[in-house]
């Protein structure tokens, strides 16, 4: 009988879940909300786990007595050793499989992006994170606790600058910028102050300004000088990221990849990514840089292939399945009601 797994990227916003072979066959694929445990609690987490692997089950037609050789999880919020151990311990004990795998889902989207066994991942959605590994087993990571632990940059932070900068524009605190009529206009207001008042009475949800990160790079792009400072101010943090990483593992000057994911990196902005890979070329002229281009659950199912001694084949079979595959959405709705 084949092996059976199940790969888990559990990130912020969404949770992908794969059933599979190792062989590369995909048999079931489906999605749900966040399973980060910073959000919902551990739980929370377990019981939308629960649904999830529970709907994979069924969509791959699998009897309930069919055991499952491997778990591999990775999620986000498991970035202290504690905490990945918390996780370990309360995942095996649920019996989903024979073994269990379970780290940060930032070493999922690493693996997505490459095979190379020397590599640094850099993740700017909506926030920021960084891990990188070297052929040896070693692993550099950051505590990743927001900016507490020092922390910067990602969407969130890009559209509450954004604000920021268009307010103090506006009224002189800062230097005159594009941002500040481009704010008031998104929000169908005079001025930013009359934005700002409305966000503080409640006229408009505070929610809404992560809906500013657009607007940012579109005045970086026209040449606006204070939306071109955050945005490079955005690629230097990533730069140091790689740079510290990659410096750890002893690899800016080996050949490794460095593998850029996230909402604002996938989206490639020529005044960010252009930045980014002249930086990170300039630091480390051997490295081999690429944009994630498939689902981060191909990484963390790669990690449970790599696990149970695949063949190359079935790699090429994972991936070429998975670029066509489309997720069932699998909401658990009472999972997230009573998680926390």
């Amino acid at each position: 009988m084949r092996a059976l797994y199940l790969a888990v990227d559990g990130g912020n916003s969404k949770t992908d879940v794969l059933l599979g072979t190792a062989d590369g066959e995909v048999l079931g694929f489906v999605r749900g909300p966040t399973t980060s445990p910073h959000t919902i609690g551990l739980p929370g987490t377990l019981k939308v786990l629960v649904s999830l692997i529970t709907a994979v089950r069924e969509e791959a037609g699998l009897a309930a007595a069919t055991p499952i050789d491997l778990a591999a999880v990775y999620l986000a919020g498991a970035d202290l050793p504690i905490e990945v151990e918390r996780l370990q311990a309360a995942i095996t004990a649920r019996g989903w499989s024979r073994a269990t795998l379970v780290d940060n889902d930032c070493f999922a989207l690493m693996r997505a992006g490459t095979s190379l066994p020397d590599a640094v991942a850099v993740v700017c959605g909506a926030g920021n994170n960084c891990v990188g590994r070297a052929a040896d087993g070693r692993t550099a990571r950051f505590v990743a606790l927001g900016p507490i632990s020092g922390d910067w940059g990602g969407g969130h932070d890009l559209a509450e600058h954004t604000l920021r900068l268009a307010a103090r524009g506006e009224d002189g605190r800062g230097d005159a910028t594009v941002l500040s009529a481009a704010v008031a206009g998104y929000f169908g207001r005079a001025t930013v102050e009359d934005v700002s008042i409305g966000l503080h009475l409640g006229e408009i949800d505070l929610l809404r300004i992560r809906e500013l990160t657009p607007l940012l790079f579109a005045a970086a792009t026209e040449g606006d000088a204070v939306a071109a400072g955050l945005v490079r101010r955005q690629a230097e943090e990533i730069l140091a990221q790689h740079r510290v990483a990659a410096g750890r593992l002893g690899l800016l000057d080996a050949r490794h990849a460095l593998v850029l994911g996230g909402g604002v990196l996938y989206a490639r902005h020529a005044v960010l990514h252009d930045q980014v890979v002249a930086g990170a070329r300039a630091q480390a002229p051997l490295v081999e840089i690429s944009v994630l281009d498939a689902p981060p659950a191909v990484g963390a199912a790669l990690l449970a292939l790599d696990a149970l001694g695949h063949s190359p084949a079935a790699e090429q079979r994972l991936r070429a399945a998975m670029r066509s595959a489309s997720p069932t959405t699998a909401v658990p709705a009472v999972a997230i009601e009573n998680a926390g």
